[in-house]
C-alpha cells in the first residue's frame, strides 16, 4: 500500500529536478536554481532586491531589515524608489552576523548575494552572486542579468521599452548645438565622492547623450573606495573641475535631499563653492534625490529624467 506514496514522492522530485537548471554566477560558481524562483531572499537590498522587485519576483527576505520591519538607513528604499504600498520583504539580521534560523524560516528557493557574500547561505538554498562592484557593473545591468538569472527576461524587455519611450521624449527637449556634453555625478556623505558606474542615474544621464568627465590622474579617485558606488574625489580637485553638467546629491543616510539640503552640505566640505565653481554661476547643475536615482533600476533612471525635465523647464 506504501508503493504508491512512494512513487508520487520520487515523482515529485524528479519534477522538481526537471524544472532546475544550472547556471554560471558572477564569481564562475555553478549554481542548480528553480527555472523561475517563487520565494528569493537577498543579502544586498537596495542593489540586488530593488531591481529583483521591479521584475515582479516576490522577495521574502532581505539582509538589513529589523525585526519590526524596518531598514537600517533612515530611507527605505522600496518606498522612494517604487512609491508606497508594496509589501516589504523580511529581515535575516540587520547587522553583523545573519540569522540563520530567520534565513531558514522564510524557505527560501533561491538567496541572491554579492561576490562577497559567504558560502554558508548555500546550507540553506542555492546561493547566486552576483557582481555590483564599480567597475563590474554598469547602470541597470545588474537588473539585466538578474532577469536572466530568474526568468523574467519579458518583464525586464517591457520595463526596458517604456523607459526607451520616456527617454526619447525628454532627450528631444535637450538643446542640440552638435558638441558632447559631459557630466560629473558627485555624492555627498562627509566628503566628495564621485558616484561609481552602477545607477540609473548614471545610465539615464549617458543614454541622453552625456559622457562621464574624464579626470585627469592628480584628479581622479583614489582607488575604488570602501563603497560599491563612490569613490572618493578630492575637494581642491573637484573646485577646478568643469563639466557641462554637475550631477549634486546628498547621502540617503538623512532627510536633506532636496537641492537646499544639498548646497548647505556641499558648502560644509567647499566653503563658496557656488561662488567660483563654473557649472554653479552658469546654471549647469543637477539635484537629484539620492534615494531615488542611485540605485540599478530602472525606475530610478526613469526619475533621473524626471528631474532632468524639471530642470529644462526652469
Amino acid at each position: 500500500m506504501r508503493f504508491p506514496t512512494l512513487l508520487a514522492a520520487i515523482l515529485a522530485a524528479s519534477s522538481a529536478l526537471a524544472a532546475d537548471r544550472t547556471i554560471t554566477d558572477d564569481t564562475g560558481r555553478s549554481v542548480a536554481i528553480p527555472e523561475q524562483p517563487a520565494r528569493v531572499v537577498v543579502m544586498h537590498e537596495p542593489l540586488l532586491g530593488l531591481p529583483l522587485m521591479e521584475l515582479g519576483v516576490d522577495v521574502v527576505g532581505s539582509y538589513g531589515r529589523k525585526d519590526d520591519g524596518s531598514f537600517v538607513t533612515p530611507v527605505d528604499f522600496v518606498d522612494t524608489v517604487f512609491g508606497p504600498g508594496r509589501v516589504k520583504p523580511r529581515g535575516i539580521g540587520p547587522v553583523g552576523q545573519i540569522d540563520l534560523e530567520k534565513l531558514r524560516a522564510l524557505a527560501p528557493d533561491l538567496i541572491v548575494g554579492m561576490e562577497l557574500d559567504v558560502e554558508q547561505l548555500s546550507t540553506v538554498a542555492p546561493v547566486y552572486l552576483q557582481n555590483v562592484s564599480t567597475g563590474k557593473a554598469h547602470g541597470f545591468s545588474v537588473e539585466e542579468e538578474l532577469a536572466n538569472v530568474v526568468g523574467r527576461k519579458e518583464a525586464f524587455a517591457a520595463r526596458r521599452s517604456a523607459y526607451a519611450a520616456r527617454l526619447a521624449a525628454v532627450r528631444k527637449a535637450l538643446p542640440d548645438d552638435g558638441k558632447k556634453k559631459t557630466y560629473l555625478a558627485v555624492f555627498l556623505t562627509d566628503q566628495l565622492n564621485a558616484l561609481g558606474d552602477m545607477s540609473g542615474a548614471v545610465q539615464a544621464l549617458e543614454d541622453l547623450g552625456y559622457t562621464r568627465l574624464s579626470l585627469a590622474a592628480e584628479n581622479a579617485p583614489a582607488g575604488q573606495g570602501g563603497s560599491m558606488l563612490l569613490v572618493p574625489l578630492g575637494a581642491e580637485a573637484f573646485g577646478r573641475l568643469n563639466p557641462d553638467l554637475l550631477v549634486l546629491m546628498n547621502t540617503y543616510m538623512g532627510d536633506a535631499r532636496d537641492a537646499q539640503g544639498t548646497k548647505a552640505a556641499l558648502e560644509r566640505i567647499v566653503p563658496g563653492w557656488e561662488r567660483f565653481l563654473a557649472p554653479a554661476k552658469e546654471g549647469r547643475v543637477l539635484y537629484l534625490d539620492s534615494a531615488k536615482v542611485a540605485m540599478p533600476t530602472i525606475a530610478s533612471a526613469e526619475h533621473t529624467l524626471d528631474a532632468v525635465e524639471a530642470w529644462l523647464k526652469r
